[in-house]
């Protein structure tokens, strides 16, 4: 792999400066260089996406506690003030003196109210209930698929800032090459005004030189916009303040340019996030359906009350019953049954996922190398053309420096040295766009460097 031509090195330092004025106006605090792995951390660790991730992730966690006070013990209190009458013919029985004469009318009479104060605990507890046990471990897979698909947001997003970055250091780079465009303009336009003074040139090559840097002063001011956008493009994604200045510790060449392997589908099945989900949700999905099925099962349980209860103006007696109560689910109008079907059809709906992710994860690594494989045919092809135009471009100036040609073969040469740099530059750019997708495509964006 050839290097990064030196133009792009050459030019960075006085693309910095051509660039402080637009930092200044803004009154922007210099910031700490970001490098590629802090760009990927950062994401992986503040985006939006990633927040709303963990936010879900806290939810299924405490769906988990919720699910376990079913195994817990229950207690509660009460203190009850009440009044009551009864109709005593509702009673069921006649109370009746030694001499047979009941004491109430026998068609019935109200007595009371009768006034009580009941202070009451109550405790209860699960001795044993499969279908609760079930659905805590069913509460736990569910958080686990969950915790995948905050990986997955993290992978994502740190996917994203890696090209927001690579789009960062493009616009730098193009900053630069123009930079070095206009340095050359200006030295054909000093050539040509020295030649007229001197004799020897013509007013037109002067006009062709204006002309030329005017066009690339155009450029420029596009250039410095484009660098503008994208760094608060990447400032969003890093959930930044809009008004920080992102400043890459890195260039376009710094990065690295290692030669980078053929895929590897199977590394790219065992750890890529979306996959690693839809086999958590699928795990979730059949220990759900067991608790169901569990329902049917016998449940044992305890429960007892304690307390003090007095009748209006009487002593305060404590009074308290327990007792175990088994239950058997026998017949819920096939609900459990309606459950389950769904169950079996969520499922199928995530098998179906499962086997189109599989076939998108072995498309996208097939295609991130294939791309790969192309982004670096380009970039050697484009190193070649640099050096050409570079050739003939020195070529050119020798010929007007020494008057046996005007300044149009100069400047045509100078645009086909722009053409080549931008070359380089689209070239590189799209090397590490691949790279990233590569990365993607294998669940590794967040190990990018």
């Amino acid at each position: 792999m050839q290097a990064v031509p030196s133009f792009v090195r050459r030019a960075l330092a006085g693309a910095v400066v051509w660039l402080a004025p637009c930092a200044v106006g803004a009154q922007q605090a210099l910031a700490r260089p970001l490098s590629l792995g802090d760009v990927v951390q950062l994401a992986a660790g503040q985006n939006a996406a990633v927040d709303v991730a963990h936010a879900r992730l806290a939810q299924a966690t405490a769906r988990i506690r919720e699910r376990r006070a079913d195994l817990l013990p229950n207690l509660t209190a009460a203190a009850v003030q009440g009044g009551r009458t009864f109709n005593t013919s509702t009673l069921g029985f006649a109370f009746a003196g030694p001499d047979g004469v009941p004491f109430f009318d026998p068609e019935g009479q109200v007595v009371g109210p009768v006034h009580t104060v009941d202070l009451r605990a109550h405790l209860s507890q699960s001795l044993f209930d499969a279908a609760a046990l079930q659905r805590v471990r069913a509460a736990r897979g569910a958080a686990d698929a969950v915790g995948t698909e905050a990986d997955a947001a993290a992978e994502q997003a740190a996917a994203a800032a890696a090209m927001a970055y690579v789009r960062l250091l493009r616009a730098d780079a193009q900053v630069a090459a123009r930079l070095a465009d206009s340095t050359l303009a200006a030295e054909l336009l000093s050539i040509a005004q020295d030649q007229v003074r001197a004799g020897v040139g013509i007013a037109l090559d002067v006009t062709r030189a204006r002309a030329q840097v005017s066009l690339l002063h155009a450029q420029g001011i596009s250039a410095r916009q484009e660098r503008a956008r994208a760094a608060l493009e990447l400032a969003r994604i890093l959930a930044l303040p809009p008004d920080r200045d992102v400043v890459p510790a890195d260039s376009l060449g710094d990065l690295s340019l290692a030669t980078t392997e053929g895929g590897d589908l199977a590394r790219a099945l065992t750890q890529r996030p979306e996959l690693r989900t839809l086999d958590a949700q699928l795990l979730a999905s059949a220990q759900e359906a067991k608790a169901i099925r569990r329902e049917r099962l016998p449940s044992l349980s305890a429960f007892g009350d304690n307390g003090p209860i007095a009748g209006e103006g009487g002593a305060y007696l404590r009074t308290y019953s327990w007792g175990l109560q088994l239950s058997v689910g026998i017949f819920d109008g096939f609900r459990r049954d309606a459950r389950l079907e769904e169950q079996a059809a969520s499922r199928e709906e995530l098998e179906f996922r499962r086997r189109d992710v599989v076939r998108q994860v072995s498309l996208d690594v097939r295609g991130a190398t294939d791309d790969l494989a192309a982004a670096r045919e380009q970039l050697d092809a484009a190193h070649e053309r640099v050096s050409l135009a570079e050739q003939e471009l020195a070529q050119a100036r020798e010929r007007f420096r020494a008057g046996v040609s005007g300044n149009a073969e100069a400047i045509t040469a100078s645009l086909g040295l722009n053409a080549a740099r931008t070359l380089v530059i689209d070239a590189l750019s799209a090397w590490h766009a691949a790279r990233i997708a590569l990365a993607r495509a294998q669940g590794a964006a967040r190990t990018l460097r």
